[in-house]
């Protein structure tokens, strides 16, 4: 079991901050920042580093909104949700790190991507997705 966090991020029009993943699980679809958590790093460092490393924005951790398992084969990876805010709302993205691009997506723009399995419906069902 590997401890992973996800970074739930609006910005001021409602839209989600997504990735396009450069690596493996889900190389090329779009799926919220994150990535493993660190030895000795708390789930809130965790978030707003995986955050910085692969869009350039900085964020403050808040509350967790759920948790998913998911199954890569030999690796089960246990992600911790948390809600962000942004901590400059100018700010624009740049990809870097695991991502190979990353955008705000409204409702519209999500609804035509290629997404990790199950990311739609997750945070449908927390109450998440973009307006």
């Amino acid at each position: 079991m590997v401890p992973c966090v996800g970074a739930l991020v609006h910005d001021r029009a409602g839209r989600l901050l997504l990735v396009r993943r450069r690596n493996d699980p889900g190389r090329g679809l779009w799926s919220v920042p994150g990535g493993r958590v660190e030895p000795g790093e708390t789930v809130a460092a965790a978030v707003e580093r995986e955050v910085l490393e692969e869009t350039g924005l900085r964020v403050r951790a808040g509350a967790e909104v759920g948790r998913v398992r998911i199954d890569s084969g030999p690796v089960v990876y246990e992600v911790t949700d948390l809600a962000c805010s942004l901590v400059d709302d100018d700010a624009s993205p740049v990809a870097g790190d695991d991502a190979a691009d990353v955008l705000f997506a409204d409702a519209r723009t999500l609804a035509g991507l290629p997404c990790t399995p199950g990311l739609v419906a997750t945070l449908g069902g927390w109450g998440v997705l973009p307006g």
